[in-house]
């Protein structure tokens, strides 16, 4: 025997919690930007600000509706277009958020939604093409610390962000991902600073050197970084094999434990 839903415009509270859940797109989009304190490259993250309800006023990631026309990837790739003008060259699946709650403050009442959240890694030339464009409604924010002393940030965004900082953290240690922070040509000092703002530690520049030159992922070019007052360093390019854009490779942290 079918079922009939009420339609969701005009439904009241409770006919709306007993709707079909929805399916939405989400994206985390990491980048690196200097440090307003210490100047250091720290990771950051474009938001975008609510401008109805629930979470009016609050910053949320920048994402929307899955329609029935277009593919997750496709749909992540129009979101972040129309809210950030943003096209990365990285996009990943991270995982699937479907909280009962999620959708909106308990107490309102809102028809479940399923969000499918993609994270994004952008190269300095990209993210300034959205620096160059902030408004009042978008604009960057540090990763770590988003939401923080403005109520938080919209939904359930700050336990996403915090799941996909921690897939990078993971990620960094065996994947070539670090590459695409950075533009065709690096220096040592450069990748290690986008390995450190990852970890969030400082790593030693001999070691990390040592390391690095003798992976065959990375070769040297003849060509040296100008414009400083020291020696030039040497410049770098990644050729490696492409990394693969798996839909999953880890599960959520606070699914990885068995149940007894």
């Amino acid at each position: 025997m079918s079922t009939t839903y009420p339609s969701p415009f005009g439904a009241n509270v409770s006919e709306r919690a007993q709707l079909p859940p929805t399916l939405a797109i989400s994206t985390v989009i990491f980048a690196l930007r200097p440090s307003r304190a210490s100047g250091k490259p720290t990771l950051w993250l474009p938001l975008v600000r609510r401008v109805k309800e629930p979470f009016k006023g609050q910053w949320a990631l920048p994402g929307g509706p899955l329609t029935s026309t277009e593919s997750l990837e496709d749909a992540a790739r129009r979101n972040l277009l129309e809210t950030t003008g943003l096209a990365p060259e990285y996009l990943e699946q991270l995982y699937a958020f479907g909280g009962l709650d999620r959708s909106s403050r308990p107490e309102r009442g809102a028809q479940r939604v399923v969000s499918i959240v993609y994270w994004a890694l952008v190269r300095p030339t990209e993210a300034v093409l959205l620096v160059d464009s902030e408004t009042d409604n978008v604009a960057w924010h540090r990763a770590d610390t988003a939401g923080q002393g403005e109520g938080g940030l919209a939904f359930d965004h700050r336990e996403i962000v915090d799941y996909a900082l921690w897939r990078l953290r993971n990620k960094i240690e065996y994947a070539q991902i670090a590459y695409h922070f950075l533009g065709e040509r690096f220096t040592l000092a450069q990748l290690r600073e986008v390995y450190e703002a990852i970890l969030g530690r400082t790593l030693d520049p001999a070691n990390f050197r040592r390391q690095l030159t003798s992976t065959p992922q990375i070769e040297a070019t003849d060509e040296f970084l100008e414009g400083g007052r020291h020696r030039p360093p040497r410049l770098y390019r990644y050729v490696g094999p492409p990394t693969p854009y798996p839909a999953s490779d880890h599960p959520h942290p606070s699914t990885s434990r068995s149940t007894p």
